[in-house]
């Protein structure tokens, strides 16, 4: 492999991670995912925008249930609908979680798409802000794993999606805090898949690439407020132009959305589902 990308003008070292940490063929083989029927319901964090909400909107055409969790709830975003249901959720706070599990009541699939971003060097990165991230990313979808896996286990079904990212697959500078909390997830999900499998519960991985149509990059930009260090500054601009190029493979928010439902509606849907052109290229290399 080359290990220099040409279209950029720094040098990329990608992971070899295509594969998950864990055979995901031994747990399909020890307990195949049941077909979820069609009046299923899912709760999906983060749907204030970009993919969230277009998965809440994919599964809702569908015609499946949906909870649609947001910070600041929203009922503009969606289509009116008797089997649409818009919750508050901040998935950093304990007491949010409760409320928001105990209002959704039984639950078939949870999606973790609720993140947040940061794109600074490190050196230009302070703790609280990289504490942040990983309160959001990381222990904000444990905690909320956490949360249904009672139901889950007792009903002996259920299936929990975890949205992490491409990155984790080829690593890029300026987002090191960013990449370190969505590879702990990938971990987290692939180990405990073995721990669930016995009781039918099922966890997959969707991993997008590049999207600049959504909001992120935005909100990870305004996380540089730490103070960007000078020395960085004009590598930092570099970067961001190819971030917002348009004209490169990407991700739409569509392409996450179906990725998402493969996830959960396919038996053969493997451990990691990549999602956009350009996330799929990172999974191939």
């Amino acid at each position: 492999m080359d290990y220099l990308d040409k279209n950029a003008d720094f040098e990329v070292y990608p992971v070899r991670r295509s594969r998950p940490i864990v055979d995901a063929s031994f747990i399909e083989l020890e307990s195949p995912v049941s077909t979820l029927p069609s009046a299923s319901t899912i709760l999906i964090t983060g749907c204030s925008s970009g993919f969230g909400l277009e998965t809440a909107r994919l599964f809702l055409d569908k015609g499946w249930h949906v909870i649609a969790t947001m910070r600041t709830p929203r009922e503009d975003l969606l289509p009116r609908s008797e089997r649409l249901r818009v919750l508050a959720l901040d998935v950093t706070d304990a007491h949010s979680i409760r409320r928001c599990i105990d209002a959704a009541g039984p639950i078939d699939v949870l999606v973790n798409n609720a993140g947040v971003g940061v794109m600074a060097p490190l050196e230009g990165t302070s703790v609280e802000t990289a504490r942040d991230v990983f309160e959001t990313n990381t222990l904000g979808t444990i905690a909320m794993t956490k949360a249904v896996l009672a139901q889950f286990r007792e009903r002996r079904a259920g299936m929990v999606v975890n949205v992490t990212s491409s990155v984790t697959l080829k690593a890029l500078p300026l987002i090191s805090v960013y990449s370190a909390s969505k590879a702990a997830v990938n971990a987290f999900t692939e180990s405990l898949a073995f721990e669930l499998a016995p009781f039918n519960v099922h966890v997959r991985l969707v991993l997008p690439g590049r999207a600049p149509g959504t909001s992120f990059g935005a909100n990870a930009r305004r996380r540089m407020s730490d103070g960007f260090p000078e020395a960085y500054v004009e590598f930092r601009d570099r970067r961001l132009a190819a971030v917002l190029d348009n004209e490169a493979p990407h991700t739409q928010s569509l392409d996450v959305a179906q990725a998402v439902w493969r996830a959960v509606t396919d038996p053969s849907a493997a451990m990691r589902t990549p999602a956009g052109a350009d996330a799929l290229e990172a999974f191939r290399a």
